[in-house]
């Protein structure tokens, strides 16, 4: 089977999906259990001093496959964790990345703590990029771990604020948060659905969390846990051909249940042995040397079209815009090229493959 181990910071995992900070790392527990469900590694929910007091609710469904939250950091206190919570994970099978924050002086007091009582790995966050190179410069200063900082996409200056985190001794990039702020409406009761503006996560924002990282990417040399929007073994992989070295999951093990690790993987290695990939590490920033300003095209696309592919469902012409493309009854594909712009649309909702360019 295909080789699906990667080393992020010089931790060596025994696969490439982590468990991003969120409802599912909240205590030891839940943590021990996402290890046994194949997750590699589990980034703890955000610890700070004080326990949050998140209101009720604080998760919503925004559409399939994405959620709303206006949750806050860990409700458990930094002290239990130091106590309880992290000394019980002491004979865990995985790697533990302990997420803390959100200021430097936060930072500057939990770091050296988290480390001695069992972080693999520590991983900053905070909503203010200025605060993000500080808090690594606090960090270094009093832990030998492998620091990582989670950044946002949402961020105008992301690749200068990761170059001032590595300047600072960053070892990683988590990139990146949930993203927004976002709105849902309730119609029926005309309010929004969780009182507020809140964060969005899940398939929606995959094609953004995937420019963060290929951006970080060709900037920088740097190990990158791309983290949003994952939820099949295909979006893995485009995440590593993006630049990621490992990749972080959580709204999708939150709805589909912690067996997703398990089934992500087993799809994973197959999608890799029918393709004939001997390690998954090999297809790290596959993409990035294609990507491009987008340019005129010298021609018109050249489309081929399979007949007994085709299931005649009749989407590429539903969604040509220039009525370009007709399918006849006896199923022979007809194109009108004087009408066709090349746009490629009808290619890419075609199921079964069966028009290609």
């Amino acid at each position: 089977m295909p080789d699906l181990t990667v080393t992020l910071c010089g931790l060596a995992l025994r696969n490439p999906l982590v468990l991003a900070s969120g409802p599912l790392s909240w205590n030891a527990a839940a943590i021990r259990q996402a290890l046994a469900a194949g997750a590699a590694a589990v980034v703890t929910k955000t610890i700070r001093p004080a326990a949050t007091v998140n209101p009720a609710p604080h998760i919503a469904l925004a559409g399939p496959g994405n959620l709303l939250n206006t949750e806050g950091w860990s409700d458990l206190p930094a002290d239990q964790w130091l106590e309880r919570e992290l000394p019980a994970l002491a004979d865990r099978e995985g790697v533990l990345i302990v997420s803390t924050g959100h200021t430097p002086a936060e930072v500057a007091q939990l770091a050296g703590p988290l480390a001695a009582a069992g972080a693999d790995a520590l991983e900053l966050v905070s909503y203010r990029p200025e605060d993000a190179a500080p808090m690594v410069l606090a960090a270094k200063g009093s832990v030998g771990i492998p620091v990582l900082v989670k950044v946002n996409a949402n961020w105008p200056n992301l690749v200068d604020v990761v170059g001032a985190c590595l300047a600072a001794g960053a070892d990683g990039i988590t990139a990146s948060d949930s993203l927004g702020p976002a709105l849902r409406v309730d119609v029926e009761a005309g309010r929004p659905r969780l009182g507020a503006f809140a964060w969005l996560s899940g398939r929606a924002i995959l094609p953004l969390t995937l420019r963060a990282v290929a951006e970080i990417c060709l900037r920088h040399d740097v190990a990158v846990v791309g983290t949003g929007g994952v939820s099949r073994a295909e979006d893995v992989v485009e995440m590593v051909m993006a630049g990621a070295t490992a990749v972080g999951a959580v709204t999708a093990p939150l709805l589909m249940g912690l067996d997703w690790f398990g089934q992500t993987l087993a799809h994973l290695e197959r999608w890799l042995a029918e393709r004939g990939h001997a390690r998954l590490a090999d297809l790290r920033g596959l993409v990035l040397p294609h990507l491009r300003e987008p340019m005129p095209s010298a021609g018109p696309l050249a489309f081929t079209f399979n007949a007994p592919t085709c299931n005649r469902c009749g989407r590429c012409v539903t969604v040509c815009a220039y009525q370009a493309r007709h399918l006849r009854p006896d199923g022979a594909m007809t194109l009108d090229q004087a009408r066709c712009r090349s746009c490629g649309l009808c290619v890419a909702v075609c199921p079964t493959s069966a028009l290609r360019t």
